[in-house]
This record gives C-alpha cells, structure tokens and sequence, in this order.
C-alpha cells in the first residue's frame, strides 16, 4: 500500500509543477516571485519520492515530501490570500500606485532580468473563483495527506 501511496504523491507533484509549467510556457502566463516559490516544495518532493522507493528510506523520504508540500501549500495560501487583498504580500512584486511600479532608476537600466514585472496580488488566472495559487495550496494539502500516509503504512 506505501509504494502505491508514494506513486500518487510522487505523480501529483509532478502534475502540478508540470502544469505550472505548462501555464507558463504554453498558456503564456508569466510567474511571480511567489509563484517560483510554490514551484520548489513539488521538485524537492519528486526528489524524495523517488527515494521513498527504496524501502529502508520510505518512512522518512515521505515524512519529509509530506513537510515539503505542506509548506508549499502554506505558500499557496498565502500567496492566494494576497491575490484576494486578505492581507498584504510582499513589496518586491505587488503594485505600489505609483508609475514605476516601485521600481528605481537601477531597476529600469538592468538588461539582466526581465523585461515585466509580474505583480503577485493579481490573480492571472481563475477557475470555479479559485485562483492557481488557491488551486496548488487544495492539492498541495491533500498530497501532504497522501505522504503521511504513505510514511506511515507498511509494504
């Protein structure tokens, strides 16, 4: 019953960041900082749940998948909350009023980065009034679910 457990964890991390990606890359929806941070918890999850294959690592890989999407439902959660101006999110990409987007004259000059920034308190996408990142933190939960399930069960 674990190997199944970790089969449905380790494919619904792969299902959701591969569909972030997929928004981004096909659907042409750019990412926002916060975004790029819901991202990480589901690669470092893959990577467990490719070890909680090996029987001896089961337990703790899982325990430890099961922290990682936790967490990144957590910043789901936070990050939809402050779509939805429940709270206040961070200042590095959400709309300041201004004309420059509470960017500075270095800011405007660096061919480095991109050339948009992507505000993280506007929704770009919605589906049934939930947002992505409303989205990612519901599945996010219920695969956190699924690891402890799985580091809890027994071949």
């Amino acid at each position: 019953m674990s190997r199944f457990l970790v089969t449905i964890g380790l494919l619904g991390s792969i299902a959701l960041l591969g569909g972030a990606l997929l928004f981004q890359y096909v659907g042409g929806l750019a990412p926002c900082q916060m975004c790029i941070w819901q991202r990480w918890p589901h690669a470092i999850a893959i990577v467990l749940g490719v070890f909680a294959f090996i029987p001896a690592a089961r337990k703790y890989a899982a325990r430890l998948a099961a922290l990682a999407v936790l967490i990144g439902a957590g910043i789901g959660a936070f990050h939809a909350g402050v779509e939805w101006n429940w709270w206040e999110g961070i200042t590095s990409c959400a709309g300041t009023g201004n004309t420059l987007g509470g960017m500075g004259g270095g800011d405007l000059l660096n061919l480095d980065g991109p050339l948009g920034v992507v505000r993280c308190d506007e929704a770009a996408w919605v589906f049934l009034g939930i947002s992505m990142a409303g989205w990612n933190a519901l599945f996010s939960l219920v695969l956190g679910g699924i690891w402890v399930a799985a580091s809890n069960t027994d071949d």
